[in-house]
């Protein structure tokens, strides 16, 4: 089976880089799922081959081992990250090391995530009137990325000072595995995961010295920390859940919060409608999440030597399950690219994820973004783009990085 794709360059091109959709509908006709040429990854698109992948655990494995990076004027390449020493968590762990870090992080989100509603409004009303000044505000940078990172401080037990630095350390780890790095960047980003890294081991360390076990837990930290304390969990293991919680939740929630920003700014029919019926702001959400899924892809490890659909896959090589490509399956969603309030399989989106490694923060990642949407139309009468918006630029997430808006 042939595609238009001569290389596996075309991924990383600026122009798909900003609108991958094209791309990502060629790849599904013609190659559902595409070795990338000149690596062992393979580029997983229909819903049908990502939804089949994401539930096949023992065959693809969620193990962080490599990523697809390419540097400047060079072909893409297989990045080796994991020697076999690697410990994993989480969304990067399998089973049963996996489902003992969720029952863990679970046990404190489902018991607060209701409780949560006025504190984040709080907060989306002190970056309000921060930040949305003289009709203006860049809704990325004032208040997407900055409202998720200060819910997970105050949801781990973080202080509101270290807001700002987390911001930074969390975005600059992500920017690593994200394919797209120049050359004089990588430093930076190291002594930024490093940081990260040694500042939450510190935490860690602190909170377990002061945990008592009485009662439930203040906060993550102390669940963890009552956890390493008891033996059930290492120093090591508590920290890098932490820092996967600080930058996958910071990042995901607010790719949402300023994609459903841009989507409003450049649909005023929409935007009176959600005004005049605020109970179609969760389904504008799903379709929001649907259209711009935050994570463009996850990373799966292919275990021993199975198949996927036509195609061989040998043990050690790895798939990138494009979680944006498989949301415009127009096989699922019929008019992908429509943003339909009354669709009936809306919610049915893998916007995060599929399976067991579905995202344990969904639920406050869908507050925060309610939240925040819901003062953007209270507060204003009009939406627009107020200069030309920026995205990141990553193969693995979808966020802005400026998204200035025009409100009156």
């Amino acid at each position: 089976m042939t595609t238009t794709l001569p290389d596996g360059s075309a991924l990383f091109d600026p122009a798909h880089l900003d609108d991958p959709y094209p791309l990502y509908d060629r790849l599904r006709r013609d190659a559902p799922v595409f070795r990338v040429p000149g690596t062992d990854f393979h580029l997983v698109s229909s819903w049908e081959l990502v939804a089949e992948a994401a539930a096949r655990t023992a065959d693809f494995s969620a193990n962080l081992t490599a990523v697809l990076l390419r540097y400047p004027d060079a072909p893409p390449i297989a990045f080796e990250m994991d020697g076999g020493a690697a410990v994993h968590v989480l969304a990067t762990a399998d089973d049963p090391a996996h489902a003992i870090h969720r029952k863990m992080v679970s046990a404190v989100l489902a018991g607060r995530v209701r409780g949560l509603a006025p504190m984040v409004a709080g907060l989306v009303d002190l970056l309000w009137s921060r930040y949305a000044r003289d009709g203006r505000t860049d809704w990325a940078a004032d208040m997407a990325d900055r409202l998720p990172l200060a819910v997970v401080a105050t949801l781990i037990g973080l202080p509101d000072e270290d807001v700002p630095r987390l911001l930074g350390w969390a975005y600059d780890s992500t920017e690593m595995i994200g394919g797209v790095v120049a050359a004089d960047r990588l430093p930076e980003l190291v002594r930024s995961a490093t940081e990260l890294a040694g500042y939450l081991f510190e935490q860690v360390r602190w909170a377990k010295n002061r945990a008592t076990g009485e009662g439930p837990p203040r906060d993550l930290l102390d669940a963890l920390a009552r956890a390493c304390r008891s033996g059930d969990l290492t120093d090591e293991v508590a920290a890098l859940i932490l820092i996967q919680l600080v930058g996958a939740g910071g990042e995901s929630t607010a790719a949402l919060i300023a994609a459903a920003g841009r989507i409003l700014a450049s649909r005023s029919d929409i935007q009176s409608l959600l005004r005049q019926r605020p109970e179609l702001i969760p389904a504008f959400l799903d379709e929001v999440l649907r259209l711009e899924s935050p994570f463009r892809g996850h990373y799966r490890h292919v275990v021993a030597d199975t198949r996927l659909g036509t195609v061989d896959l040998p043990a050690g090589s790895h798939l990138l399950l494009l979680w944006g490509a498989a949301n415009r399956d127009p096989a699922v969603f019929p008019d992908p690219g429509v943003l339909d309030l009354h669709r009936p399989n809306g919610k049915s989106h893998m916007a995060f994820g599929r399976g067991i490694h579905f995202c344990v923060g969904s639920a406050l990642a869908k507050l925060e973004a309610r939240t925040a949407v819901a003062a953007l139309l209270d507060r204003t009468t009009g939406i627009a783009l107020d200069g030309t918006p920026q995205r990141v630029p990553s193969i693995l997430v979808r966020r802005h990085r400026s998204l200035p808006l025009r409100l009156s």
